[in-house]
């Protein structure tokens, strides 16, 4: 019976890939796109079992505290990247828990903390998926909550001193209150910048890496391999990244964002996306809800 069973998850396992293969083969077929798709980790699961694992971000249904955009009169560069500037640590893996958030809300804080310091320092995503209360660690979260809760803290310690673990636990862990108390990092709290606005988002990431939510709950965005990303998408936001920068290319503005699902993901780990769409939301929603931290 047992080897029955395991004979049945290997034919189920195997249609889901054929259907995925089958699928980017269609999308390949194309014209005209500015991306590519190719097989990758993900292949041997469903859209919506990828969407359980890995599109946890809740967006918040209640208004947010308005708070003051103090980056709304600078004029931005036409380009930058914040990884040549040295204000990016590499790829790193959520595995499999929905901390996304937490992810996205630590390459904000390493981005500020370097520009203002000096030090490129790997902060701790297990801190945030532990000690969080007002989120919900492995299901989902708020980067801006991550941010407060930093703020609060008095600030956040390093990815060594606080190893990331959950992703392979699949669960949050207890806080570790001899670990938290260690500081690499601190900030004095958040801001968001004006909603659906590319470019006050522009803005922003002219000035340092801004966290941003994204509808990834499309099969294109699952298999995203490299160019500048158009869609299709919606704005149902499930997934919390990082705008590290933005640029031209051949004519097609895009902005850089970091991803949270290692580096055999899109170019390396990172997914470039159209910019200065005609929605106001931006695509996949990328300019509704931005936030970043403050120091």
């Amino acid at each position: 019976m047992v080897g029955f069973i395991k004979a049945a998850e290997k034919l189920e396992r195997f249609q889901v890939f054929k259907a995925n293969y089958d699928f980017i083969e269609s999308v390949k077929n194309q014209p005209g796109l500015t991306y590519t798709v190719s097989l990758n980790k993900f292949a041997d699961l469903t859209n919506k079992e990828f969407l359980q694992r890995y599109a946890t971000y809740k967006p918040q249904s209640t208004s947010k505290v308005s708070t003051p955009f103090m980056y709304a009169n600078l004029t931005a560069p036409t380009s930058i990247d914040w990884r040549s500037l040295g204000a990016v640590t590499p790829i790193k893996d959520q595995g499999n828990c929905g901390s996304c958030w937490a992810f996205s809300a630590v390459a904000s804080i390493e981005g500020i903390n370097k520009i203002r310091t000096g030090s490129l320092i790997s902060l701790s995503e297990q801190e945030l998926v532990d000690c969080v209360t007002t989120c919900s660690g492995c299901n989902g979260g708020y980067e801006y909550y991550g941010f407060d809760w930093v703020a609060k803290n008095g600030g956040i310690t390093t990815e060594a001193n606080y190893p990331y673990t959950s992703g392979t636990t699949q669960t949050q862990g207890t806080c570790a209150s001899s670990k938290i108390g260690n500081h690499a990092a601190t900030i004095t709290g958040y801001q968001f910048v004006t909603a659906y606005s590319e470019s006050a988002l522009m803005n922003a990431v002219a000035n340092q890496p801004v966290s941003i939510a994204i509808d990834a709950s499309g099969s294109a965005f699952q298999f995203y391999s490299s160019g500048i990303f158009t869609g299709p998408c919606g704005t149902n936001l499930d997934h919390a990244v990082t705008a590290v920068g933005y640029g031209t290319s051949s004519g097609t503005n895009y902005w850089i964002v970091k991803n949270s699902w290692g580096t055999s993901w899109g170019e390396s780990g990172y997914i470039r996306m159209k910019k200065n769409i005609s929605s106001s939301s931006g695509l996949c929603g990328l300019a509704i809800e931005p936030s970043y931290p403050t120091k």
